[in-house]
């Protein structure tokens, strides 16, 4: 069976390689992998939400959801140096490329952690209240699997706090914001481009 960017534990064979994120405010050389959401470049949809979300709050913990090999989680810690920054996933080869990224690029305030299942103990730094969200979710794990994951981390935001996700179109972006509207988590669309939405979303009252 093939292996999945989501698996635990990824059966393609490791075959290393580079990416580079640039954006105006900082500058990554991040390893890869085979096994992992997009080995050969920064997907697309993390460059826009990365360039389209307001700046991180400076305090209190924030959450990158699905984190893979680091992108998200790593830019929002030097976004917010004095804030405590949790990359969670699934994806053991992607934690582990992950926190390599961080010592590389001299990252101190971020860790990495396995996403825990729903009877496993959960690490108190992972019990929130997150001051904000950012996540390039994993859509391709089916529909139901992703309303649990978002809901389960959307009700650990602090008051008023904001979840920003990207999603295309094309895999269900505005279905999604229609269902999290009706679950009763108020979601508006402040971007779009290149087919790719960016959702502002908040836990429910």
């Amino acid at each position: 069976m093939a292996s999945h960017y989501f698996d635990s534990d990824p059966t393609a064979p490791s075959r290393t390689a580079t990416v580079t994120l640039l954006l105006p405010d900082l500058h990554l050389r991040l390893a890869t992998d085979r096994g992992v959401f997009s080995p050969d470049r920064i997907d697309l949809g993390t460059r826009i939400l990365l360039e389209t979300v307001p700046p991180p709050p400076d305090h209190g913990t924030l959450l990158d959801l699905g984190c893979g090999y680091g992108p998200i989680a790593l830019a929002m810690a030097l976004r917010a140096p004095k804030a405590t920054v949790v990359g969670i996933d699934t994806n053991q080869r992607a934690l582990a490329l992950a926190r390599r990224n961080a010592e590389a690029n001299a990252v101190p305030n971020v860790s990495f952690h396995r996403a825990p299942g729903p009877e496993d103990p959960v690490d108190p730094l992972l019990r929130g209240p997150f001051a904000a969200l950012w996540s390039n979710p994993p859509i391709r794990i089916g529909k139901q699997a992703l309303h649990t994951l978002l809901t389960t981390w959307l009700d650990r935001l602090a008051d008023g706090a904001y979840a920003h996700s990207v999603v295309h179109k094309h895999l269900g972006a505005d279905s999604l914001h229609r269902w999290l509207d009706a679950s009763g988590y108020p979601t508006d669309r402040v971007a779009s481009r290149a087919g790719y939405r960016i959702l502002r979303t908040m836990r429910r009252p």
